[in-house]
């Protein structure tokens, strides 16, 4: 008869995978199930074939519409790298209170609607809104920012800026600072230190956190849709259009399968980039 450890040994990675069934089954219930019927309709809605990718890609207005959303999902991670990372490294090395107080002011935002967030966007942003008529208080001209693309990219920016500063958190908080008091003893400058040790070594966090914002803003709808006009349009307003006002099914899920593959195409470009300067920058730390 096996002793009780040995047992246990073999019956864990079997029981690791009934713990996870259940989130499999949903897995499988809410997200491969409608994306295999997206992607069947896209085939056979109104007729078998690829009639709909067709019509797609020989529109001109719809390859500009997926040209633009890939670069708002571009700017909008650019401008979350650069607004988190700071704000990221203030949270390491604040006192333990200010810290408390910086993680709140991030996960704050979680607790309410993006809706609101939005439409608070849309108070702010308008020409007689907050920011214009402090411009005009400075004498400086007021700026059109509601129905533009900036506008888009900045409220964007600040309803996903909390899922790229709490993965670049995560990997900032493991790094030993003692590599940096290494680094200062042996004459190197503190600038100098931090960018060759320090960044380095949060890379990890960096990459994760740029490949959630970009994917999320990929699909996102409400704050493009509120804050945006005919000039900002993103292919998710284009699938609500030809899915809930013109019932064409077909033509709505071969734009979602477009999204979907261009993006895994993009992901799997850019993954061997970042692993190859992710390790190079580890071995010259």
């Amino acid at each position: 008869m096996p002793d009780r450890p040995a047992l246990l040994t073999r019956l864990r990675p079997r029981g690791a995978v009934w713990l996870a069934a259940p989130a499999v089954a949903i897995l499988l219930l809410v997200l491969a199930y409608p994306l295999a019927i997206v992607v069947w309709r896209s085939f056979t809605d109104p007729a078998v074939g690829i009639d709909n990718y067709v019509w797609f890609f020989q529109s001109a207005v719809n390859r500009t519409v997926l040209q633009r959303t890939f670069i708002v999902a571009g700017w909008v991670t650019l401008a979350c790298l650069i607004c988190a990372y700071p704000y990221a490294y203030a949270m390491t090395i604040a006192g333990r209170n200010m810290r408390l107080a910086l993680i709140l002011c991030v996960l704050v935002p979680f607790w309410l609607s993006g809706v609101v967030r939005t439409l608070a966007w849309v108070i702010l942003l308008q020409d007689s809104g907050v920011i214009n008529s402090i411009l005009r208080g400075l004498g400086l001209s007021p700026v059109k920012l509601i129905r533009t693309l900036p506008g888009v990219v900045i409220g964007m920016t600040q309803v996903l800026l909390p899922f790229m500063i709490l993965p670049i958190y995560s990997v900032m908080k493991g790094i030993d600072t003692r590599l940096l008091q290494a680094a200062r003893s042996l004459g190197a400058k503190p600038w100098r230190a931090f960018l060759q040790i320090y960044v380095p070594l949060s890379l990890p966090g960096v990459y994760a956190g740029a490949i959630i914002v970009f994917i999320l803003s990929l699909g996102f709808y409400i704050t493009p849709a509120l804050l945006g006009g005919p000039r900002s349009t993103m292919l998710s307003s284009l699938v609500q259009n030809q899915v809930l006002s013109l019932l064409n099914w077909g033509r709505g899920g071969a734009m979602g399968v477009v999204l979907l593959v261009a993006t895994f195409v993009l992901l799997a470009m850019a993954a061997p980039l970042m692993r190859q300067k992710h390790s190079a920058a580890r071995r010259e730390a």
